[in-house]
């Protein structure tokens, strides 16, 4: 089985937020695939389904952001999910709006949610797509910026890039995974 998650803080406050912007593309794979996201379990958000007679889990942890990890490893090991067969959606500061960055392993940079998996997980070496949420203007604050919801001017972008990730995670479960780095690596628009 393979296993999607996204990366986002639980509750209605935090909807439609830059950080919660992982959270957003799984809904919408759940959507694209029928998968219904209902069943709770080792402190996640589940929904199981098959997408081109592959086995695929949706998760969204229900910890805050900087406590990922607490639920995703339990949830693993009682699916005996194998960390290859793992893929991560979550956003980047350091990469604008509308550029996704697929890769295979990395290390948290600054991303509390990340450093979490990466500690509870033992490893690093689990895929991932960053999704760029850009940076704040200079001397604005970090958390303000990265628990704000999306300006309007920018909505059509982000579902360009919440379909756009969808896609990706969807070939995620039935390609290898450097073809798909290579077709969805890049700006959504290019």
């Amino acid at each position: 089985m393979k296993c999607v998650i996204g990366l986002g803080n639980p509750g209605k406050k935090y909807d439609n937020t830059r950080h919660n912007i992982g959270f957003m593309a799984v809904d919408h794979m759940a959507d694209m695939l029928g998968i219904e996201m209902t069943n709770k379990k080792f402190k996640c958000l589940i929904g199981v389904g098959y997408h081109k007679g592959e086995k695929v889990m949706l998760v969204k942890p229900q910890t805050f952001m900087n406590l990922s990890g607490e639920g995703v490893r339990p949830l693993i090991d009682y699916y005996k999910v194998d960390v290859d067969d793992i893929l991560v959606l979550y956003d980047d500061l350091d990469l604008p709006v509308g550029r996704l960055r697929l890769r295979k392993k990395g290390s948290g940079g600054g991303h509390n949610g990340i450093k979490s998996l990466n500690q509870h997980l033992g490893t690093e070496k689990y895929k991932r797509i960053r999704i760029g949420i850009d940076r704040p203007a200079p001397g604005a604050s970090i958390p303000g910026y990265v628990l704000a919801r999306f300006p309007k001017s920018e909505q059509p972008l982000i579902e360009k890039v919440i379909t756009r990730t969808s896609e990706a995670s969807a070939a995620f479960l039935t390609q290898p995974f450097e073809e798909v780095m290579t077709e969805y690596n890049g700006d959504v628009d290019e």
